[in-house]
């Protein structure tokens, strides 16, 4: 038995098992909260009254909220410029879901910087229940990158199956 600096009497074979192990556990986790950008997308696209049920107690964009409050004076433009931010809004988290699956660090990055500023809109408007569902977002965003980032410092692929 050969041990060379493996630690606690691992086998170089044990060691790299464990190794490689622990990459996909990451991989596994930065793919789980990935999802949370599908997730983010879903309730804007309820809140947004995109769907006959609308839920604006839990659930709240800032956003969209101070279009609500300062897009009035558009007049008749204002239903085409907010369901033009909606739609906006969704494509782009649906657009860091997929980056962020794919193992790309800026996704999560991008989501965290979007959803930060998103706050302050929501304290603005006084939604402090929406304020914490963004910020279990934006954890669960850290937390991905955060596993990115431990990936390619240990010398993974994101790619890896």
């Amino acid at each position: 038995m050969q041990t060379l600096n493996v630690g606690a009497g691992r086998t170089d074979t044990e060691y790299r098992a464990a190794e490689e192990q622990h990459r996909a556990d990451l991989r596994a986790d930065s793919r789980e909260d990935a999802n949370f950008f599908f997730w983010a997308a879903g309730l804007a696209a309820i809140s947004s009254g995109l769907f006959p049920v609308r839920l604006n107690i839990l659930v709240n964009i800032g956003a969209f909220d101070l279009l609500r409050f300062y897009g009035r004076p558009l007049g008749p433009l204002y239903l085409a410029v907010a369901y033009s931010a909606v739609a906006a809004w969704l494509v782009v988290l649906l657009g860091l879901g997929f980056a962020g699956r794919s193992g790309y660090r800026w996704a999560f990055l991008v989501g965290m910087v979007l959803y930060g500023a998103d706050m302050i809109a929501l304290i603005a408007t006084f939604s402090l229940w929406a304020f914490g569902v963004h910020a279990f977002f934006v954890f669960k965003w850290f937390q991905g990158q955060r596993a990115l980032k431990d990936l390619n410092e240990a010398g993974g692929s994101v790619l890896e199956v």
